[in-house]
């Protein structure tokens, strides 16, 4: 059962990069315009790429890395020694979660902009929390001959 949630978050957390996570405009009398993280990576690495490299990390690399990893020792290609490190990554993945948050906070905060939450943001949020579930489960479970 694992194995098989893991290798679903290998489809689903690419579809979580490209859901909305947000709804952003400057005024309430203009359209919204969808933003995801994909799309938000697109214009950070234009403006700020030492940030643009930071939430590129945390939001693609670690948790894609982490499934990955998870699904090596799932299927005993990696040694199970590896697994607090794979949790890391976990956590990790998740101050992307954290820092998107912030950002709408902000932006909210400020008064000229129209922020709104997306069901991306959700998605997303819900893909890291089972990737850190299944690495809990994975450190319980006995290693698993294949």
């Amino acid at each position: 059962m694992l194995r098989l949630a893991n290798l679903a978050l290998l489809i689903l957390f690419p579809l979580a990069w490209f859901a909305p996570i947000m709804r952003a405009g400057l005024l309430p009398l203009f359209g919204l315009s969808e933003i995801s993280i994909i799309s938000g990576l697109q214009s950070l690495w234009d403006t700020d790429v030492a940030l643009a490299l930071l939430v590129t990390f945390f939001a693609l690399f670690a948790p894609y890395a982490k499934t990955i990893g998870l699904a090596l020792i799932h299927f005993g290609l990696m040694r199970r020694k590896a697994l607090p490190a794979l949790q890391i990554l976990g956590k990790l993945a998740m101050a992307d979660v954290f820092l998107i948050a912030l950002y709408i906070v902000v932006v909210k905060g400020v008064g000229m902009a129209t922020v709104e939450t997306a069901w991306g943001l959700y998605f997303f949020t819900g893909c890291i929390l089972a990737s850190i579930i299944i690495g809990h489960f994975s450190q319980k479970r006995k290693p698993h001959r294949v």
